[in-house]
Parts: structure tokens; sequence; C-alpha cells
């Protein structure tokens, strides 16, 4: 028998993971890659005198993919620091205290946010496991799934007593959570969150902004490539995909093209409108390309004068929503992280840019650096992670799970579990896409 050959598009975590998977079972691939890099929208680089995570940064023991990747290659991790100063508006006015203090303030109304994250997401891995009909859920629980979809996070904020305090700094925290307009952020996303993390506030903040690898990213998708037997080709763009039911043949943007039994496609959906298909994809895969995630927004290193311990916290219109000491460096130096809803109101290269931001919340500390990349403006992604607009929890990323031909979707945009944010969902569906290729190669 003919051994079979799979073409892998993208060197993200959920290609490298997909085509080890596919090594492991036997089954010949290669995997292209339109970058001059491996790793895809996680990117370690040497910045600001030191490495910085330009993409993905955060890992916990509580993602089970991606500890399982910590495990295997023997990377270590740290805490980023428990800031010594925290400030936030409330109405406008710059308030300040510890970081115990800040988080306390977020209690209450977080609560709100979080609520019937039980109900909805009894298995946090399944998360439309109530709309299935074998699950057995009552049509008032589903009726109110459907309901929290449509509603934007901030919105459980409007009925009852909570404080302005409290809604800014909640709009300041999922400004940067939904790296967007929260607003425009489906509610049910904030919620799957909540039951990935036991339902917990602090366990949220532990699984998204707290712990990093010493190694950074590199030192996993590094060595997933270097397990690698199949050719990697880099600076290799696709730009279209002729899928049948036994045969696909992708074509390259130097006219070239080749054909094989499978292709596992690993762009996100910011991305996925410069790639043409034949036939079209379904219509609910279609819209959701063209609708794309609610991810418009940036992630910042800025680098100021003397050693400062801070955290901040600013809600729309702020240019960036919150602002954290991750580094403290021998030159005197501290290397702080930023994230805003909007990557157009902000230079990435600009001092003045960064300082501004600085200013709101310590006009006494100056700007020496200030690094990143404009995720949304790369055409390769097109996006950060992915986060989801009103309506596309239940109608939007599910689509590209399922495949009636031999064109497969893996990444984190389709995870089952951590859909944006951290790099675990990745992993996951790079293993569980290669798995149902596999099966349906083998027959």
């Amino acid at each position: 028998m003919e051994k079979k050959h799979v073409i892998v598009v993208g060197a993200g975590f959920a290609g490298l993971t997909a085509a080890r998977e596919l090594q492991t079972a036997g089954i010949d691939y290669h995997i292209v890659e339109a970058r001059d890099r491996i790793g895809g929208r996680a990117w370690t680089d040497d910045r600001l005198g030191r490495p910085l995570e330009i993409g993905a940064t955060w890992v916990h023991w509580h993602q089970p993919h991606v500890w399982s990747e910590i495990t295997r290659y023997g990377q270590d991790i740290i805490a980023s620091p428990v800031v010594d100063t925290a400030y936030w508006y409330a109405g406008g006015e710059l308030k300040s205290g510890t970081e115990a203090e800040m988080d306390a303030k977020l209690a209450r109304p977080m609560e709100k946010i979080f609520e019937n994250s039980h109900e909805f997401f009894p298995e946090p891995h399944k998360p439309l496991l109530v709309l299935d009909e074998k699950f057995g859920a009552s049509q008032e629980l589903k009726d109110a799934f459907l309901a929290a979809d449509q509603a934007g996070v901030l919105d459980a904020l409007e009925d009852g007593d909570f404080t302005q305090e409290e809604k800014d700094l909640c709009n300041a925290y999922w400004s940067a959570g939904y790296i967007g307009y929260p607003e425009q952020g489906s509610s049910l996303m904030a919620k799957q969150w909540a039951a990935l993390c036991d339902h917990r506030l602090s366990l949220v903040d532990e699984q998204t902004l707290r712990y990093k690898l010493v190694n950074g990213m590199r030192g996993i998708y590094g060595n997933i490539a270097k397990d690698l037997t199949g050719e990697i080709r880099l600076n290799t763009a696709v730009t279209a995909i002729e899928h049948g039911e036994d045969s696909a043949t992708v074509t390259y943007a130097d006219g070239t093209s080749e054909t094989a039994d499978a292709v596992i496609v690993t762009v996100p959906v910011g991305a996925l409108g410069n790639i043409e298909f034949n036939p079209g994809l379904p219509e609910g895969s279609q819209k959701t390309i063209e609708q794309k995630w609610n991810s418009t927004g940036f992630k910042a290193w800025i680098k100021i004068k003397g050693h400062h311990n801070i955290f901040g916290y600013a809600p729309q219109p702020a240019v960036v929503s919150v602002l954290r000491s991750e580094y403290f460096e021998d030159d005197d130096t501290t290397i702080c992280v930023a994230f805003g809803s909007d990557h157009e109101k902000i230079d990435l290269e600009s001092i003045e840019d960064a300082q501004k931001v600085v200013d709101q919340w310590r006009p006494d500390l100056e700007v020496v650096g200030v690094t990143g990349h404009d995720w949304v403006a790369d055409e390769y992604s097109g996006q950060a992670w992915a986060t989801l607009r009103r309506g596309q929890f239940t109608e939007g990323w599910h689509h590209f799970r399922s495949s009636t031909s031999s064109l497969h979707f893996a990444g984190a945009d389709w995870a089952s579990g951590w859909r944006g944010v951290v790099v675990d969902g990745a992993i996951e569906t790079g293993i569980s896409t290669a798995r149902e290729v596999i099966n349906k190669l083998r027959g």
C-alpha cells in the first residue's frame, strides 16, 4: 500500500504538535510556514536587552496540554512579581493600593460576570454540552445559555448596585482579557474561562497572567521541532487549497502546487481570508472568516528607568488597559507588559506613545524603550489571541471542527478548552485533529 502523506499548513504549536502526532503514527508529512520562523503567535525574541515573549506568554499546571509539554521537555516556570503598588481609575479619579486591595474590589462584580458558569459548563472542555440533546439540559437552561452568548461581558453589571469603580475595574480587566472592546465580546467566553479555573477569579488570574517559562515559549516549540523528522519549509505561503474526499491540492504564492492525501490548516481566522478554498467552506465557517473575532488589540513591552513594581488598570477609552511590571534588569530598569484593545491607537516602536501610556498612572517615570508586534496588522495572523464576539460562542468556532473532506482545521481558534490567551488550546487541537486524520487515513 502506498504510504499516506499529509501537508500541515503552519508551524505554530498546533501545526508542530499535529506533525508530531502524524510522525508517531508512521504517516509522512511536511509543514509549510509562511513566516521565516516557527512558533506562529508564540514568539520568543531578544528585545530590550533580554528574551521577551512577543506573543503567547503565560502557562499553568492546570492547563493539561501545555503542562504535558513542559514536563516532556523539562522546562521550568517562574512567577511574575506580586506588585508593591496598584493603580486604578474610578470615575476618572486615580486611586492606589496594594494588589490584594485592587483584587478585592474586583471580586464582587466578577462573581456576577461569572454567574451560571457551573450550570453552563459542567464539563469545561465540552463548551457546547448543554445544547447537546443527549445531555438533557432543560429548555430554560438552553435559552439562558444562548441569551448569554448574545450578551456582552460587561452587560451583567448594568443591573444591580455596582459602583463606577467596580465597573471601571472590570472594563479594564476585560479590555485586556478580550484583547478588544469588551462590550462586543460574548459573555460566555468569560464564563468558560471561569469554569476552566474552578470558577475562581484568583485562578483565572493565575492561569492567564502569573506564570511564564524560564526559557520562553521557544523552549517548547523549538524542542517539538527538533523531534520532527519531516521537512519544515519556511517562507512558503499558501494561496489556495482544493480539497476532495481522498486528496487535497495546495497552491503556494510562487504558483507551484502539490497534492497530498490530507491537509491540516492551522491558520487563524484573521488570516484565513488569504486562502481560496475549493469547494468553498460551509456558510457558518465563511461567515466567521468574514466577521473575524473580537481580537483587535495589542501587547507591548515597555522599559522604564529604575526598579518599579507596579500594576495599572484603566478603562476605555484608555490606550492601554492593563500594565504590569515583569522584569527588573541589572541596568536599573524595569520592563513592563501592557495590553490594549485597539492596535491602531499605538505605535509599538514609539517611546513617545509608550510614555503617554505610563503617564496615566505614573507621570514621574521615564520610558526608555518599547517593543511589540502588531498581530492584527500581520497578514499571517490578522488577530491576537482568539476572543469571541457576541453570538460567536454558539455560532462560529465549532464549524471548523468537523470535516467531510480531506481538509481539516487545527489551532487555538477552534479549541474546546482554552480558545485564546494561552497556547493550551493550540496543542489540544493539534493532537485531536491529527488523530482524526490518522483514523481516516487508516480507514
